[in-house]
């Protein structure tokens, strides 16, 4: 019998996953009094939709210049750069995007709701639908019974949250982390981890994320981009997809996990190498 239309189509490769963040022979550098810094060079990447993708190498190697350069903070000076199919500047423009920076930034005189609130009042959402969004998204980051307080009469790791729940309340397709638990004690960042690690699976959210933890960077990511010493480059990506997607804190003693954080520990030592 000749192949049907069903035939041809299971028989076509499937297509690969849209990029949402697209990013070719991206270069950045600085021109200060003493000359010019080379921040980024030659960065080549796509990250797909719903996809965790962490950047870790050392201080000074681009990893947060280049989130800011999605977020369309920083220009840069050569490549290209696609974020959901536009320019960067677009992307912000049509608020593409949440933000969450290495401090919680929380106006000390604003509740905790009120904090979570000010995008929302910024774009001019009503008011009832402002209180609703408020509503789910702290009950998401588990602080429904604190939108009263004020960030002083919250820990560091609640703060956190909220910060969270703000970058989420407008909805964004991409949210960008930069060190949001680096202050944070171990115990308490071991909690947000799993608490983070739940919110991408409940919301799909495509997930940038920036740290100095190789055992973070395992246990969020589904692939981890190690980045050499300045100028900023790609050494490799690996992947932590067959950690599967429900990961317990145990799983950090796993002989899977502990391969994937040599491969990542590797990466780093071949970086610092590759300048000596």
């Amino acid at each position: 019998m000749p192949p049907t239309d069903a035939d041809a189509t299971e028989d076509r490769a499937p297509e690969p996953a849209r990029a949402v963040v697209s990013v070719s022979d991206l270069s950045l550098t600085y021109e200060t009094a003493d000359g010019p810094v080379y921040a980024l060079s030659g960065v080549d990447l796509a990250i797909a939709a719903g996809e965790f993708v962490s950047f870790i190498g050392p201080s000074g190697c681009g990893k947060t210049t280049l989130l800011r350069c999605v977020a369309d903070l920083e220009q840069p000076t050569g490549g290209e750069l696609w974020v959901n199919g536009v320019s960067a500047e677009a992307a912000r423009l049509r608020r593409d995007y949440g933000f969450v920076f290495q401090a919680p930034a929380l106006y000390p005189w604003r509740t905790i709701e009120r904090n979570v609130a000010l995008p929302l009042e910024i774009f001019g959402v009503p008011k009832a639908e402002r209180r609703e969004r408020v509503r789910r998204y702290l009950d998401l980051v588990h602080l429904g019974g604190f939108a009263k307080k004020f960030p002083w009469q919250l820990s560091g790791g609640m703060q956190s949250r909220a910060s969270i729940a703000r970058a989420l309340c407008f909805d964004p397709q991409l949210l960008l982390m930069d060190e949001p638990f680096g202050a944070l004690d171990e115990i308490v960042r071991d909690h947000l981890n799993e608490q983070l690690l739940s919110l991408w699976r409940e919301t799909g959210k495509t997930v940038l994320f920036v740290t100095h933890s190789i055992p973070e960077a395992v246990y969020l990511s589904s692939r981890v981009v190690v980045m050499s010493p300045r100028p900023g480059r790609i050494i490799d990506v690996v992947d932590c997809s067959r950690l599967g997607r429900q990961r317990p804190l145990e799983i950090r003693e796993s002989p899977e996990f502990l391969a994937i954080a040599h491969r990542v520990r590797e990466g780093l030592r071949a970086g610092h190498a590759y300048d000596e």
